[in-house]
């Protein structure tokens, strides 16, 4: 058949950051990065996965690499299931407790309405007319978990970039779904890094690790040996920190109330 004559033919079109990706009847959210060169996997804690992939990454490649980690895959969602959450709730009464950085402290109701969260002589201090209504009361004492913790982290935040030789970006903490911390880079700025409220609970430690976790993502994109590498040599015992991360988080209050589940 003469050249001219061939039927024409075209590149498959590239992946796309967010679209969903399914391989043998798995559901993988795609996320495409220009600084990554390679691709990557990541188990989200709900259970979902995420394919990282660089650009211009066609599809053909992306399956494949999918269906090579598939001892992966499924040693990474057995782990999951023996580590399941059982994340706890929280009632507005007098006593209850609350964690902050690794203590206790027991919720006492007091009449505030100036001030409606505050930790104060060792007791987490609640408005009592706001304690009334559930829905004030879970936002009042999340949005003290993110106003202390910002602080918290705004001080922790220049020794590790120190550290690990990056710029420090900014921090805000709020409600980030089911991660500990977010990194995105910026157009012109350091990125933004975002920290889960609920963080704060854990052991100042397992807080420094999370912040460490997400500054190496400004080096390195995705979870593969070069990013472990580069925390390994922030923090020796990231592995276990990591561990004691995973069990302990677990435990961690996320806003559930009784009777709400």
């Amino acid at each position: 058949m003469p050249d001219s004559l061939l039927p024409m033919t075209s590149a498959p079109p590239p992946l796309n950051d967010g679209q969903e990706l399914t391989v043998d009847g798995r559901v993988l959210r795609v996320r495409v990065s220009s600084r990554r060169s390679k691709l990557g996997l990541t188990v989200e804690r709900d259970g979902s996965l995420t394919l990282r992939a660089p650009l211009a990454c066609e599809r053909d490649r992306a399956e494949a690499f999918v269906r090579g980690s598939r001892l992966w895959i499924e040693g990474k969602l057995w782990l999951r299931n023996q580590l399941k959450p059982v994340h706890p709730t929280r009632g507005f009464i007098d006593g209850e407790t609350y964690r902050y950085l690794g203590r206790e402290y027991r919720l006492l109701l007091v009449d505030e309405p100036g001030v409606l969260v505050r930790l104060s002589a060792g007791r987490l201090r609640l408005d009592r007319a706001t304690a009334a209504d559930i829905q004030l009361a879970r936002r009042a004492v999340t949005a003290w978990y993110c106003r202390v913790g910002l602080s918290w982290a705004q001080g922790r935040l220049q020794p590790w970039a120190a550290r690990m030789d990056v710029a420090e970006p900014e921090v805000r903490v709020r409600d980030v779904g089911r991660r500990w911390g977010t990194y995105r880079p910026g157009d012109t700025d350091n990125g933004q890094m975002a920290l889960h409220w609920a963080v704060f609970q854990l052991p100042a430690q397992l807080v420094d690790y999370v912040i460490a976790h997400e500054l190496a993502h400004i080096r390195v994109g995705g979870h593969g040996p070069e990013y472990w590498r580069l925390l390994r040599r922030a923090i020796p015992e990231c592995e276990r920190l990591k561990e004691e991360l995973d069990e302990m988080g677990r435990r961690v209050w996320l806003g559930d109330v009784p009777g709400e589940r």
